[in-house]
């Protein structure tokens, strides 16, 4: 299984990533890369923040879901595809499944947000609540898929979605060349892994930090201990963040290109927030 995922992880460079910037460009607006001079000014640093948030589903996961979409195999547009999710990724495939007419069924646990569920079925895609967590929306995802044949889409482990999410790091090379540290959530680790492929090749010498939700260190818990390894279940107000334990690919691209993982607690989250 581990040379599997070696294989899947090489298919993450950056031929691949200029690639998926033609598809990325032809159907998402570049996102903003704004200098906030006040917060530079208290931290004695200039920073600049990346607006993922302004691209359709709000967030950098939907640019993974148009290269995914851009080349769609024959065979998985006749089936239909199925995904496991409590927000961004599913919201990100039935938004680029819609562009395609593609049926796309979304798995969320039978807590989840409401406001996203009503968003991913304003995308015209199925909704299905089940399970307590995302480890048993998985679970289920993968006996939709076996049973009833759709694509199981693993948001951490399918290359094109890494690939797409990488042109967000292009952006930031060509608006920002002299950038020297990047900042990036993990939550399952997708997107700071993709931004870790972009930093390898065009600059290895730029500083890749990771940032947690301290009830959540599923990354850093990793390695601390030199493998990957699942946390236990906890609440946090980031649920983007709130990962038991990151996918196989990112782990196997991160491992030893992340130069330190930040573990924020509940309250720095939500200053972070209000600021």
């Amino acid at each position: 299984m581990s040379r599997l995922y070696e294989q899947l992880a090489d298919q993450v460079n950056m031929l691949e990533i200029f690639k998926a910037r033609k598809k990325v460009e032809q159907a998402l607006h570049r996102t903003q890369l704004i200098y906030y001079k006040r917060i530079s000014d208290e931290l004695g640093a200039a920073i600049h923040v990346k607006h993922e948030n302004h691209l359709p589903t709000n967030s950098f996961k939907v640019r993974g879901a148009v290269n995914f979409m851009a080349d769609l195999d024959p065979s998985i547009e006749e089936r239909g595809i199925v995904v496991g999710t409590r927000g961004n990724h599913g919201l990100a495939l039935a938004w680029a499944a819609q562009a395609r007419g593609i049926l796309c069924n979304v798995v969320v646990p039978v807590d989840n947000n409401p406001e996203i569920n009503a968003a991913i079925l304003s995308y015209g895609a199925q909704i299905i609540e089940h399970g307590r967590d995302f480890y048993e929306v998985q679970d289920y995802c993968e006996e939709l898929a076996e049973n009833a044949g759709y694509y199981y889409l693993r948001q951490g482990n399918e290359p094109k979605l890494l690939n797409g999410i990488a042109t967000m790091g292009l952006e930031i090379f060509e608006e920002l060349p002299q950038v020297d540290t990047v900042l990036m959530p993990i939550g399952g680790g997708s997107g700071c892994a993709a931004l870790g492929k972009v930093i390898q090749g065009i600059n290895p010498h730029v500083d890749l930090i990771g940032v947690q939700a301290a009830q959540m260190p599923s990354f850093y818990e990793s390695g601390q201990q030199g493998k990957k390894v699942t946390v236990a279940p906890a609440d946090t107000v980031a649920d983007g963040l709130a990962a038991r334990s990151v996918y196989e690919i990112p782990f196997m691209i991160l491992h030893n290109r992340v130069k330190d993982v930040v573990l924020l607690t509940e309250e720095e989250l939500l200053e972070g927030v209000r600021l």
